[in-house]
């Protein structure tokens, strides 16, 4: 597994409760990242959700305070919640998990590393805005 991008914000909230809105994931949840549609159970906080023509595993990790997001070949999106002195550090972080054609990633991933700063600050907002805080990226 290869790291491909890391994004972090702030969100002056307190770790606890920046993670129970970010892990109420499942469809209908509070969190920004919510999956939509019907989840289907595959074990504990792991479900899978169909979208865009693709299936999605999430998974929540309610002691790491984090979910991760794994399709596609290639794919996992991690995003999780740590202590900062303003309040939560919320890191997302892209991984090439690929067994095979490593190389092709390169050209796959162009799309979602380009789009992710921006679905990050979309994230961050809805955060904010469910917590009634402030919440910004970190350049």
């Amino acid at each position: 597994m290869t790291e491909l991008l890391e994004l972090r914000g702030v969100v002056e909230a307190t770790p606890d409760r920046v993670a129970e809105v970010l892990l109420d994931a499942r469809p209908g949840g509070r969190s920004p990242i919510a999956a939509t549609g019907s989840a289907r159970p595959v074990r504990g906080d792991e479900f899978t959700v169909t979208r865009d023509g693709g299936t999605i595993t999430v998974t929540i990790d309610r002691a790491n305070r984090s979910v991760a997001q794994q399709g596609e070949w290639w794919y996992r999106g991690v995003t999780s919640v740590e202590p900062d002195d303003r309040g939560a550090l919320v890191v997302h972080r892209i991984f090439n998990i690929a067994p095979q054609h490593r190389w092709a990633v390169r050209f796959v991933s162009r799309g979602p590393i380009h789009a992710a700063p921006t679905a990050f600050a979309k994230l961050l907002g809805g955060l904010g805005e469910r917590l009634d805080c402030a919440a910004y990226p970190l350049a």
